[in-house]
């Protein structure tokens, strides 16, 4: 008798195992589509054909300096916490990375798979 309520408890342990482990996963699966769905959403609303944050460096203590390109021209600019600071104009020229445009001309995004992917091979090699 004692058996049969051992296995029997052993089972409802499993069951109930299998049922958080289904529990999770379907959390997982909801929070990815919930962020590809407002990465979507931000990039359709956040597009814009004439300002565009080229790079950006911290500078201190809530402050950075930007490189945005506005229209054809490149501003430097100071952000700090409660202001924004011009600090100058440059020419095309005066660039030296043009990575930023490679991004934007190639329309390929990495998928959550491919980078996943890279990281697990990274891992199977260590």
């Amino acid at each position: 008798m004692e058996a049969v309520l051992l296995i029997s408890s052993s089972l409802d342990s499993f069951l109930e195992l299998i049922g958080v482990l289904l529990i999770f996963v379907f959390i997982l699966v909801i929070t990815y589509l919930c962020s590809k769905w407002m990465a979507g959403y931000q990039k359709m609303h956040m597009k814009s054909k004439n300002l565009q944050i080229i790079e950006s460096i911290p500078a201190g203590n809530n402050k950075a300096i930007c490189l945005v390109k506005a229209g054809t021209e490149y501003l430097v600019v100071g952000i700090g916490k409660d202001e924004i600071q011009y600090l100058a104009t440059l020419s095309e020229e005066q660039l030296t990375d043009f990575s930023f445009r490679e991004e934007k001309t190639t329309g390929k995004e990495e998928t959550f798979q491919e980078i996943f992917g890279q990281f697990r091979d990274k891992m199977s090699k260590k």
